[in-house]
């Protein structure tokens, strides 16, 4: 077991230097501050976060060079996205309750940002994310791009109230005879409402007008059967007597699994948070001459909660890492007639999979104590698993 545990490592942290550059190189642009347009390929990592510089290459055999938003007023990946520099006031107030003032007006400071466009046309919507924060921007034709108002505060009373002063801003700018009261007065400060609205206005307009951003995928959500195969050991050390010690061995057995995987929408869906519910179950029963009460019958559910990172080989495959915390819960299981109470441990998992259907995993599992009620007695289990998997959907 020590022999798959050096090669997991070994593999693990090749792929952990793999990942960054698993992330593709696209065709795009950028408009230096000469105003001056390259044609380039950009490295598209799908910010989830606007950023502050990028990474590009004149050609696929080229060095990758980097260059930040000093040096860039606008940039784009075709058919994906496009930011532009620009000076804004924006407002950071943070819409954690601790942390809000009471002042109902939002503290305006200027910043140089990229902005990500979301839709262009005679009226713009832009979008500024760093962490926690999410605001908005807008302008029409070449007006100066303003933030759409948008903060919560702290009321006399000690309660949560909302500035949505960006719903009088647009009944203000956005004027055309199918914009009405309606169309703002319970607008949500979220993409989709402002979205839809700014549609509806360049429509009547007669302008027209690009929606920037990925086509979501839809299937965010996947159900798979894992059953596999643990390579287990069991050894137990008595702290009062040495000739207590035992050494159960290793045993391989049959595991099943069913997990839950929900896809994170951002950095091209390479993020996954994991749920997978297993039975799995360990038997021996050494024979030692003079020593009665040996028998180890260990069945468990156990829930690994975890993250999953894909790095995309080609269009049907990818490999992938995953690391989780494991809860473990015995089901009517004794060591030595002692009661077994575990305690949690990690796993972490390097895996493939191919056309989102079929997957294969090595995982390796730390230590788990299996007798954390009786502190004399210390145990060590261990697993190797080798999980087969098939997405239902």
């Amino acid at each position: 077991m020590k022999n798959i545990q050096i090669l997991f490592i070994i593999l693990a942290v090749y792929f952990s230097q793999q990942a960054y550059a698993q992330i593709s190189f696209k065709r795009g642009y950028f408009i230096n501050n000469s105003n001056q347009r390259t044609e380039c390929l950009i490295r598209d990592v799908d910010w989830k976060n606007n950023p502050t510089e990028f990474d590009y290459k004149s050609s696929d055999n080229d060095v990758t060079e980097v260059i930040t938003m000093n040096n860039v007023k606008e940039f784009g990946i075709y058919d994906i996205s496009k930011y532009v520099r620009s000076q804004v006031q924006i407002d950071r107030s943070s819409s954690v309750f601790n942390l809000m003032d009471n002042n109902k007006e939002p503290n305006f400071k200027e910043e140089e940002v990229f902005l990500k466009v979301l839709l262009e046309g005679d009226a713009n919507l832009y979008s500024y994310n760093d962490k926690s924060l999410n605001r908005y921007f807008f302008n029409i034709g070449s007006n100066d791009i303003s933030q759409l108002i948008y903060k919560k505060y702290k009321t006399v009373e000690d309660e949560i109230g909302t500035n949505n002063d960006f719903r009088r801003q647009l009944f203000i700018d956005l004027k055309c005879s199918t914009i009405s009261v309606n169309d703002v007065e319970d607008l949500g400060y979220y993409k989709s409402d402002l979205l839809k609205l700014f549609k509806k206005y360049n429509s009547c307009k007669e302008s027209s007008y690009v929606v920037y951003g990925k086509k979501k995928n839809s299937n965010l959500i996947h159900l798979n059967v894992r059953p596999g195969l643990n390579s287990s050991s069991l050894s137990i050390k008595n702290d009062l007597a040495n000739s207590r010690d035992l050494d159960y061995g290793t045993k391989t057995t049959v595991r099943i699994g069913l997990e839950l995987e929900l896809i994170l929408g951002f950095n091209n869906n390479k993020w996954a948070i994991i749920l997978e519910p297993t039975y799995q179950y360990y038997n021996s029963d050494p024979d030692i001459p003079n020593r009665s009460n040996t028998e180890a019958n260990y069945q468990s559910i156990e829930f690994p909660i975890g993250l999953r990172h894909y790095l995309f080989l080609n269009e049907k495959s990818k490999a992938f890492v995953n690391g989780s915390f494991l809860y473990d819960f015995p089901l009517d299981s004794q060591v030595r007639r002692l009661d077994v109470s575990s305690d949690f441990n990690l796993a972490f998992g390097i895996g493939y999979k191919y056309s989102d259907t079929y997957s294969l995993e090595l995982r390796y599992h730390t230590s788990r104590d299996l007798l954390r009620d009786f502190p004399s007695n210390e145990s060590d289990y261990n697993t190797i698993s080798i999980i087969f998997g098939y997405s239902i959907f």
